[in-house]
């Protein structure tokens, strides 16, 4: 996998500001570029349980981890600066499947325009789309994050 751009600390710091509940033991962020994060969840006993809400958990924070990573590819360089506001986060399940889960989160819109936007405006909203497929890139849920992130200065 080619590797983009990283800033493990601007990525740790900003998984930690973009994601409420940010206890995901296990997921590891394979890339993260120009607006694209990549996350990886591994096989677990979550997932080989098959019970619903324990599968559609570790799902729904593999896609919440996918779209930070992709929150941080775009503003890694303006952690510091800015501040990401109320978001939703929708999701459907496609299907039940085992680990290893890979989540790719990707912005709706071009990265240079959304930071065109955020020094104009002092604000900027915007998706994160994100497809979880299972090993054999079989989509297995869809997801789509809001962002709302201002500017501190």
């Amino acid at each position: 996998m080619e590797t983009g751009t990283m800033d493990y600390e601007a990525l740790k710091a900003g998984l930690q500001q973009a994601i409420p509940f940010n206890n995901h033991i296990g997921l590891e962020v394979a890339e993260v570029g120009d607006g694209r994060g990549v996350v990886l969840l591994p096989d677990s006993e979550a997932l080989h349980n098959h019970v619903g809400s324990q599968h559609a958990g570790a799902l729904f924070s593999a896609g919440e981890a996918a779209s930070g990573a992709a929150f941080v590819g775009a503003f890694a360089e303006r952690m510091a600066g800015i501040t990401p506001l109320a978001r939703s986060a929708r999701i459907e399940y496609l299907k039940l499947a085992r680990g290893p889960i890979m989540a790719t989160g990707r912005l709706s819109e071009d990265k240079a325009a959304l930071l065109e936007r955020l020094d104009a405006d002092g604000k900027v909203e915007f998706q994160v789309e994100v497809e979880l497929a299972d090993q054999d890139g079989v989509d297995v849920a869809r997801m789509s994050v809001d962002w709302h992130v201002r500017s501190n200065a």
